[in-house]
């Protein structure tokens, strides 16, 4: 089953780890794990015993597009022949079992990873069975351990949604590597607008100030400066855009218009 057309071009980016499932138990759920591997820019995956041979259709069903990561997985009969070439080997585990080994986040773990990926070294992550995760014997064969800081009231998880997880946060280390631009943690969606320049904001505040004036709001003039300081600070207090702005002066305009044609009407 190998060798299919029609999948999404997935080509492997760099020295990235090798995802391990061991034992895993439902085809749809290695083809889920593909999927998420190829979001995050994962390739390269080797199943341990799976518990209903390989290949199986029903994976490909389920893996959106990502055909050629299941086109291009290996089986091996023990976790020892799955990890024979690689160099360093970490495993995801929601309960050590009284194992004196380094534990990190996914985040931190990601990126020790990358660090390693860089150095040309082989590197595994190993998930394991969907009933049961891995036992005290698969976890051996490991350097560190990967928890994940969930809910400790709930902290269940399916088996792709775990490899998403490290998927996600091993795309989030490459920030800056090939080319890419680094991923800010916030960024504001402006679409065909702009963030308006102080300059920009400064003129529709002498706007806004000036009707305020002529239609008395800021009459008080003891607390004139502090009322004006305070639409300020409103103002400056987020990225205000260049449309946001035509559209605020646009509002002083009409409730400005509309008062002085009540004026009219009531002088008449």
């Amino acid at each position: 089953m190998t060798g299919r057309d029609g999948g999404a071009d997935l080509s492997p980016i760099g020295n990235s780890p090798v995802v391990v499932l061991v034992r895993p138990q439902l085809a749809e759920n290695i083809g889920a794990v593909a999927r998420a591997m190829a979001n995050g820019g994962l390739f390269h995956l080797r199943l341990v015993a799976p518990r209903d041979g390989w290949p199986q259709e029903r994976a490909w069903r389920s893996a959106s597009g990502a055909d050629r990561i299941l086109d291009a997985a290996t089986v091996h009969p023990d976790v020892d022949d799955a990890v024979s070439d690689l160099h360093r080997v970490f495993a995801t585990c929601p309960r050590p079992r009284h194992i004196v080994k380094p534990i990190l986040t996914a985040r931190g773990g990601a990126a020790e990873i990358r660090e390693i990926s860089r150095r040309g070294l082989g590197v595994g992550l190993l998930f394991g069975p969907e009933r049961a995760g891995l036992d005290n014997d698969d976890m051996a064969r490991t350097d560190a351990l990967i928890r994940y800081p969930l809910n400790p009231d709930f902290s269940s998880l399916n088996l792709a949604q775990a490899v998403m997880i490290m998927a996600y946060e091993w795309w989030l280390s490459a920030a800056g590597e090939n080319g890419e631009e680094e991923i800010p943690a916030r960024v504001l969606m402006t679409n065909e607008t702009q963030v308006a320049t102080k300059g920009e904001l400064g003129n529709f505040m002498t706007h806004l100030v000036r009707e305020l004036d002529a239609c008395g709001f800021l009459r008080n003039m003891p607390k004139r400066p502090g009322m004006v300081r305070n639409l300020w600070h409103f103002f400056e207090r987020g990225e205000v855009t260049q449309q946001e702005l035509r559209t605020l002066h646009g509002v002083v305009t009409e409730l400005a218009l509309g008062r002085r044609l009540r004026g009219r009407d009531e002088a008449s």
